[in-house]
C-alpha cells in the first residue's frame, strides 16, 4: 500500500509517500486521500503570509522542529528551517558531519536523543531508502516525522511544491482547490536514481495529470511497465509528438552511480539535455521545471534555466509555503482533531 502524504500510527504522524509502508488496512490510505489537496490549499494561505511585510505567524510558538539531515542539502533544509521559523517554532539544525554520527552513533540512538530533548517534529533526510518510514513507525520517537528525502525512494514535499507551482502557473490567483486534470507532464532524465520522479508520479497521478517518463533505458528502473507513466526514449520525439504542458528535468545523480549509465556527459547533454533549440519547440503556455540543484550544461543549459518559461525560482519560493503548510498541518493542534 502506498500512502502519499500523511500516515498515522498510534500518536506518531509521518508525511511520506512510502511504498515500503504496509499497515494492513487500506482504509488508512483512503482516509487521507484528500490530504494532499488540504496541504496545497493551506499552502495558498501561507504564500499570502510570505508576501506580507512581516512574514510571521504565532501558530507553532513553543514547538521545536529538528532538521535531521544525513545528506547535503541547500533548498530543502533552508526552506524547512525558514518555514518553521515563520510559524514561530524553535529550530535545531542537525548535520551528520560534525555530530556523533561520525563516531558511529546509530539512527535509533540519535532519534532517542532527540526524543529525550523534547523534539515535537523531526524533518529527516537520509541516504537509506525507507529511513523515514523506520523512524515514523518505530517506538524510538513520539514526535511527528517529515520525510525530506530518503535515498532513491521518495521526496514527498518536493512533489507537493511542484504540484503547487503547476497550479499557480496554470490557474494564477484562482488556483485554490484546483486539480491538474489532463495536464501532460514529461519527466526527463535520471529517473532510476530520482526520488523526486517517484513522488511526483504518485502525486500527479492522484491529481489527474498524465505523466510521461523520458530517459535512456539505462536510467529507467526495472519493470517500468508497472508504473503509471508512459515511457519514451527520445526527448525530441516526445516534445514534437506529445507536446507536453510541463517539462521537468531531473539532475543526473552521479554520486549514486557506480557504473557507466551513458557514454559521456557531452553525449548526454546533446541527446537528453534541455537547450535553447528544444526550448523553442515548447508551446507558449508550456513551462520548464527542475527540482535543483541544476547541473548547468548537462541536463539543462543556462538559456533554458533562466528563461521566462522556467519555474526554478518559483519552485524554491513555493517550497517555503508548502513546508509551512506541512508543519502547520502536523503541529498546529487542528491536525490532531482531524485525525
Amino acid at each position: 500500500m502506498t500512502t502519499l502524504t500523511v500516515a498515522k500510527k498510534g500518536d506518531r504522524v509521518a508525511i511520506a509517500a512510502d511504498g515500503l509502508t504496509t499497515f494492513g488496512d487500506t482504509r488508512l490510505s483512503r482516509s487521507y486521500k484528500g490530504e494532499h489537496d488540504k496541504i496545497l490549499d493551506i499552502a495558498e494561505g501561507m504564500a499570502d503570509v510570505n508576501e506580507r511585510e512581516i512574514k510571521k505567524l504565532p501558530t507553532l510558538r513553543g514547538k521545536t522542529v529538528v532538521n535531521l539531515f544525513f545528506e547535503d542539502s541547500t533548498r530543502t533544509r533552508i526552506s524547512f528551517e525558514l518555514a518553521a521559523k515563520r510559524l514561530s517554532a524553535d529550530v535545531i539544525n542537525f548535520s551528520a558531519k560534525g555530530s556523533s554520527v561520525s563516531k558511529g552513533e546509530s539512527l535509533k540512538d540519535t532519534a532517542q536523543t532527540l526524543e529525550a530533548m523534547g523534539a515535537d517534529a523531526v524533518v529527516i533526510r537520509h541516504p537509506a531508502s525507507g529511513a523515514a518510514n523506520v523512524l515514523a513507525h518505530s517506538n524510538w520517537i513520539n514526535g511527528a516525522i517529515v520525510n525530506a528525502g530518503d535515498g532513491t525512494h521518495e521526496h514527498p514535499t518536493q512533489a507537493l511544491l511542484d504540484a503547487f507551482t503547476m497550479r499557480k502557473r496554470i490557474h494564477g490567483a484562482n488556483s485554490k482547490g484546483k486539480a491538474l486534470e489532463g495536464l501532460k507532464v514529461a519527466i526527463v532524465g535520471d529517473v532510476l536514481h530520482s526520488r523526486v520522479a517517484r513522488s511526483n508520479l504518485l502525486l500527479l497521478n492522484t491529481l489527474g495529470a498524465e505523466v510521461h517518463f523520458v530517459a535512456p533505458p539505462t536510467l529507467l528502473p526495472a519493470h517500468p511497465s508497472n508504473w503509471k507513466a508512459k515511457l519514451h526514449y527520445s526527448l525530441d520525439e516526445t516534445l514534437q509528438v506529445e507536446k507536453p504542458d510541463v517539462v521537468m528535468m531531473l539532475r543526473v545523480q552521479a554520486e549514486r552511480m557506480n557504473a557507466s549509465f551513458f557514454p559521456s556527459e557531452r553525449e548526454y547533454a546533446r541527446i537528453w539535455g534541455f537547450n535553447a533549440d528544444r526550448l523553442k519547440t515548447l508551446k507558449p503556455s508550456a513551462f520548464l521545471m527542475h527540482p535543483g540543484p541544476m547541473n548547468r550544461g548537462l541536463e539543462i543549459d543556462a538559456i533554458s534555466a533562466d528563461s521566462p518559461q522556467s519555474t526554478v525560482l518559483e519552485q524554491v519560493a513555493n517550497g517555503v509555503s508548502v513546508r509551512m503548510a506541512v508543519l502547520y498541518s502536523l503541529l498546529s493542534g487542528e491536525r490532531a482533531a482531524d485525525v
